[in-house]
């Protein structure tokens, strides 16, 4: 590789992490305890409290009817009407999200958790909280700032692949005199550092290109969910274009419902029900999305729309393959695959990735003095084992 091809990849990964540092430094801290979620919603929702272990997923004797659930939750909360209905494949809670209206906004919205054996409350909170959990999720997902953060945010995922892809390219030739994993810690302190730069860069790579493109996909949600709804979803229900919406007092049976659906789509789980309305439904259906029973499958959905009024079933068909990227790359995003053992891998890659950035910018405080062309000249002969002091300050 010529120094001067070496130059361009020098300058790219200096700067698109030099860009994009602090805030990934952000998106790292505020990620390691959203690996979790699942684990700490679950000890903060229930509180101690007892629910039963039989899958709510399926209509049968031994649980409660969805419409007498969705009674209980409307009368909890007079005035509003029902957003959507959730399912759990874990145990037998079902929550109910109801608003003052269809269209409010996730902030006006109130969460109703019951346990689908007995009918009995178990809770009810606002959709979007202040605990800490929904504001390290605000803050890592858009900075508290709507969509506009959201797409900043997903430029500086892309500063990051960038800058992933220049590093691994830049390591090569930096390294070509060492063996892999080699730590000078007899040398100085910067090169101790740097060495321990490269050496968790280079392993946690792969880790953090997966983080970084999942990031990227993850910011385009609305825009994506936007796509599906003019496109797929207005296909759906082209025959019922131009009607007046639906309304509350006129919903028919969510258990018929259910039941038209299960039939046209046998042999998976009830994810959740949109009401019309909503963003994910027609003003007119009820909007029931099934997912697969292992964990792969389970992110792929299917959307069978029952007619709110008649609960006969107006069609059914997989979520496009936009919106399965989508949803495949947010459980991989936060390394929801593999149960517990895959999170703490992916929080010790996270840790990899925090040393990574604060080393980078650590390198690039002690050398930004010095001339490109030195920089360029010491990556090129490669890192020297013995004499002398090698560096790829390139951050």
């Amino acid at each position: 590789m010529s120094r001067g091809v070496i130059r361009g990849w020098f300058l790219v990964h200096k700067w698109s992490s030099l860009v994009s540092t602090v805030f990934l430094l952000m998106l790292c801290v505020t990620g390691l305890p959203l690996i979790f979620h699942d684990e700490i919603d679950a000890l903060a929702e229930r509180g101690g409290r007892t629910v039963s272990a039989t899958p709510s997923s399926g209509v049968s004797p031994a649980l409660q009817s969805l419409d007498a659930i969705l009674a209980r939750a409307l009368a909890a909360k007079p005035g509003d009407v029902p957003l959507f209905m959730a399912f759990s494949n874990d145990d037998a809670t079902t929550t109910v999200t109801t608003g003052a209206r269809p269209d409010v906004p996730a902030e006006a919205m109130t969460l109703h958790l019951f346990d689908r054996v007995t009918g009995q409350p178990i809770g009810a909170t606002p959709a979007e909280g202040e605990g800490v959990m929904a504001f390290l999720l605000r803050l890592h997902t858009d900075m508290l700032m709507g969509l506009p953060g959201m797409f900043f945010l997903g430029a500086m995922g892309a500063l990051f692949v960038v800058a992933l892809a220049s590093g691994a390219v830049l390591y090569a030739p930096f390294m070509r005199k060492l063996d892999f994993g080699t730590l000078r810690t007899r040398r100085s302190r910067r090169v101790a550092w740097l060495d321990h730069h490269n050496l968790l860069g280079i392993v946690a790579l792969a880790w953090m290109a997966v983080v970084g493109l999942t990031g990227i996909v993850n910011a385009f949600v609305t825009p994506i969910t936007k796509m599906w709804q003019a496109g797929e979803l207005a296909e759906m229900t082209q025959a019922y274009a131009g009607r007046a919406a639906l309304p509350p007092a006129r919903y028919g049976s969510l258990d018929r419902a259910m039941a038209a659906a299960r039939r046209a789509v046998p042999g998976m789980n009830s994810q959740f029900i949109a009401f019309p309305g909503g963003a994910f439904s027609s003003r007119h259906h009820y909007a029931i999305f099934f997912q697969g029973a292992t964990p792969l499958t389970e992110r792929l959905l299917t959307t069978a729309l029952v007619d709110a009024k008649t609960g006969q079933l107006t069609d059914q068909r997989p979520m496009p393959w936009y919106f399965r990227a989508l949803m495949l790359s947010r459980p991989l995003h936060f390394g929801d695959y593999g149960g517990l053992p895959m999170k703490l891998l992916w929080a010790l890659l996270d840790v990899f990735t925090i040393v990574v950035l604060g080393s980078g910018v650590y390198l690039w405080l002690g050398r930004r003095r010095a001339p490109t062309d030195v920089l360029v000249r010491e990556i090129a002969r490669g890192a020297r084992p013995f004499a002398g002091v090698a560096a790829m300050p390139a951050e």
